[in-house]
């Protein structure tokens, strides 16, 4: 059964930093592509940031220069660091995988970050 189970979450300020961890169990992850999604209340769910097996990432646009993905296979594990947060950061954050960039199909249970201004 996979299971994926974020870590890292919490209150800040904005122009902190914060360091997500998402590890992962049940499958061989090598293989599949890793992201980050976030929900912010009354929004929907959006993306983050991605990476495949080979290690091409994509990123959104409002995060792009601030927030980094990055994976250990050995550990089954996939990070983000979010640097320079602002309020409108604020949200669950979600750890998913799948098979491409464009296909998730497991999702973590998500932790929440809150920027203060």
């Amino acid at each position: 059964q996979v299971q994926l189970v974020e870590s890292g979450g919490g209150l800040v300020q904005a122009g902190g930093s914060l360091r997500l961890s998402c590890a992962a169990s049940g499958r061989t992850f090598s293989r599949y592509a890793m992201g980050w999604f976030r929900q912010a209340p009354g929004k929907q769910r959006e993306l983050v940031a991605g990476i495949t097996s080979g290690g091409t990432t994509n990123y959104a646009d409002s995060v792009k220069g601030r927030f980094t993905i990055s994976r250990d296979n050995a550990k089954n594990t996939v990070y983000l660091q979010m640097n320079s947060l602002k309020p409108e950061d604020t949200a669950v954050y979600y750890c998913t995988t799948g098979p491409s960039l464009v296909s998730y199909n497991y999702w973590g249970q998500g932790t929440q970050v809150t920027v203060s201004s």
